[in-house]
């Protein structure tokens, strides 16, 4: 079903969106150093230290962490920052029920992360835009199967980067029922504007899990990818997917009994921040043609619309 044309500026074919500007000088000397980086060694670090429970470290830390982001603790559960077990317990914080409320339409394809918007338009067959004058493949961001990317050929995708200030916990778009779950290891690059801009095929090279939903518009795949400092990725269903032991790509069917998800509804979380990749077939979603490039997004809010039901 599709949602009805408002002549809001809502509705109608989008313009693909995403970060300006080929990468400059500073940008690749800002990314240079990342490379002989120990990337899963400094994470492995930042796992432990995030859950010290000593209060003379997290009680400190939190409260700094607080002031240099300009962290909004009105929309916590528990908005004392003095209060989480750990620092990784306050940078996952729970919000507040009323925080994120839905969108009133029934067929509005939410925002699955608070963040900025970094990328939104069409896949041109296995090819999806990081910024400009920079691409990288579907299939390597699923993992390399084909068969797995071919249900998105030609469909479309939105990229929404979390800063360290927001809200770290992601929500399905849609409702779904999970199909298979994916974790593709790979570096951990930072995820800031200079490296996208800057590091060739970034979100099919970083450490990723990729969700695949089945939905009433066909196949949603959520790819949640990794960076340097994310320590671990969970899903509601699984727990802590990441980190990993050993190379190799893992995948789990969910053939029998498989998990549903309401839309609106918790799906996983990063333990601390990075990009989540939501991924659509042809013709299925008709995005928000007032949303551009680097537009804040929050959870639950109305990104694109549903146009097509099976």
């Amino acid at each position: 079903m599709a949602h009805p044309e408002t002549g809001n500026g809502r509705s109608g074919p989008a313009p693909e969106r995403h970060l300006e500007g080929r990468p400059s000088l500073a940008d690749r000397l800002k990314s240079l150093p990342l490379y002989p980086l120990p990337h899963h060694a400094v994470s492995r670090l930042i796992h432990r230290l995030t859950r010290v429970r000593a209060a003379w470290f997290r009680k400190p830390l939190t409260r700094l962490f607080i002031r240099h982001f300009g962290v909004d603790m009105s929309e916590a559960m528990t908005p004392d920052a003095g209060a989480f077990p750990d620092f990784n317990s306050f940078f996952t914080r729970p919000l507040k029920p009323d925080a994120r409320p839905m969108p009133a339409e029934d067929h509005a394809v939410c925002a699955p992360a608070d963040g900025a918007l970094s990328a939104m338009g069409r896949i041109d067959d296995d090819s999806l835009i990081q910024a400009k004058g920079q691409h990288y493949s579907l299939t390597d961001l699923l993992g390399g199967v084909p068969d797995r990317a071919a249900p998105f050929r030609h469909g479309s995708f939105a990229t929404i980067y979390l800063s360290p200030r927001d809200y770290h916990r992601v929500h399905m778009p849609i409702t779904g029922s999970l199909r298979e779950m994916v974790h593709v290891p790979g570096r951990l690059f930072s995820v800031g504007r200079h490296t996208v801009r800057s590091v060739p095929a970034l979100f099919a090279r970083n450490e990723r899990v990729a969700c695949l939903f089945d939905t009433a518009v066909g196949p949603m795949a959520m790819v949640l990818v990794g960076a340097i400092n994310v320590a671990s990725i969970e899903t509601v269903w699984a727990g802590e997917v990441t980190p990993p032991r050993g190379r190799r790509v893992r995948s789990w069917r969910y053939d029998e009994q498989p998990p549903r998800l309401e839309r609106g509804a918790e799906m996983g979380r990063f333990n601390m921040g990075s990009t989540v990749i939501v991924l659509f077939p042809q013709d299925t979603v008709r995005w928000d043609a007032a949303l551009t490039a680097d537009a804040p997004l929050r959870v639950r809010q109305a990104m694109a619309w549903e146009t097509h039901s099976r």
